[in-house]
């Protein structure tokens, strides 16, 4: 079972309402999902998951192939049986692993640059540790350095093994470093894998297509076009966003513009505080992103930060500060970790009993960062949503 609906479309912005229905519960959108890499996000159990206001997850379809391998999932009932999620899932394509096992490691970056860089890949470039084919991907396993090959049928195959609610093609997401001619010849192995993606599924799971085309206008509306012109029950947003969040803004207008308006459109990777009022603007329906729970398991913790003079800005609403827990000066700090938050971390502790626990490299500090940063982003996301309701967004 799957539907998506719009509620409600702001007048002042691209920004919607809508809902997603699955077999496995509802999702209001718009909508921060969490990243369950191995079909949990760590230290947290599901029950927690669901008390930190979120409303889906998306797991690893590369990863859960590694081990415990989707046969034995499967005959677990599949991902929300074997896990025991009490919530929809998704599952990406593997297509993210193409870019972080190849280019990405190749060259330490992400999928947006935080310097530019001098290097360009060029057509013809093929990653150091992983083999690029008009048919799919070989990858060298990081657990025994034997050889996988995926491609958009072993794609699909695996994650209707693993029983997402949400999968999605096979694709290249290709690096910030790849030039013109790079992205256009990806886009000639993207665009077919995408329809072998929809003539090889047989099951009932909803599958999205993934639009790429790097930082180049041209290439991402043509993509967008094709995608868009094929039966998909939504459309990822994935790649690589430049160096720059406004040429990532400029690329999401480009790409929404061309997509069904009435299906749903997920932001693959995406998604710092800083970004999500700007990317549901665009248009964005869900979005996943590693940051809340990556800083939590590294002693920061994400709080509110008023401005010391009242504005009135609407930035102003999301303005935050990352509080690193491993510095000593917060032993004495007896306040809450964040006195406008109502998660029960910030109702029960402190942040010296909270810094104290980082510093000790206890496990239950990673565990109520998870928690505490995971209600603040879900937080932030409800409250943009009561926003488009009321007409301020």
């Amino acid at each position: 079972m799957f539907s998506f609906v719009i509620t409600k479309k702001s007048k002042k912005s691209s920004a919607r309402l809508g809902v997603i229905k699955t077999s496995h519960g509802e999702i209001e959108t718009p909508a921060f999902i969490g990243v369950a890499t191995q079909g949990v996000i760590k230290t947290l159990d599901s029950k927690e998951l669901k008390s930190s206001g979120l409303q889906a997850v998306i797991a690893n379809t590369f990863h859960l192939h590694l081990k415990p391998g989707e046969e034995i999932i499967s005959q677990n009932g599949g991902l929300n049986e074997y896990a025991d999620l009490k919530l929809p899932t998704m599952t990406d394509s593997g297509g993210y692993q193409v870019f972080s096992l190849g280019f990405g490691r190749d060259y330490g970056t992400g999928k947006i640059l935080k310097e530019k860089k001098d290097e360009k890949i060029t057509a013809g470039h093929q990653p150091k540790n992983i083999i690029i084919t008009e048919n799919g991907v070989w990858f060298k396993s990081p657990i025994n350095g034997s050889k996988i090959f995926i491609g958009p049928r072993e794609s699909i195959k695996i994650q209707e093994k693993i029983g997402a609610d949400i999968i999605f093609a096979f694709d290249e997401c290709p690096s910030p470093l790849a030039d013109y001619k790079y992205n256009q010849k990806s886009l000639k192995r993207t665009h077919p894998w995408a329809k072998i993606c929809l003539e090889i599924k047989k099951s009932k799971q909803a599958l999205y297509g993934i639009v790429q085309g790097g930082k180049f206008k041209d290439l991402r509306i043509e993509s967008a076009k094709f995608i868009g012109s094929l039966p998909f029950d939504g459309f990822g947003i994935g790649g690589e966003f430049g160096d720059s969040k406004q040429t990532m803004e400029k690329m999401l207008s480009w790409v929404i513009k061309e997509l069904p308006e009435e299906k749903p459109r997920h932001l693959l990777g995406i998604g710092q505080l800083e970004d999500i009022p700007k990317i549901i603007k665009q248009g964005v329906d869900t979005f996943d992103c590693t940051i809340p729970t990556h800083y939590a398991r590294h002693g920061y913790s994400f709080v509110s930060d008023k401005p010391r003079i009242n504005t009135n800005s609407n930035a102003d609403k999301y303005r935050y500060k990352k509080l690193d827990l491993n510095k000593t000066k917060y032993l004495k700090d007896l306040s809450p970790l964040d006195k406008n938050c109502n998660c029960y971390v910030c109702k029960t502790y402190t942040r010296s009993f909270l810094s104290h626990l980082i510093r000790s490299k206890e496990i239950t500090g990673l565990k109520l960062l998870s928690f505490h940063n995971l209600y603040y982003f879900n937080q932030i996301v409800k409250n943009i949503r009561n926003e488009i309701k009321k007409g301020k967004f």
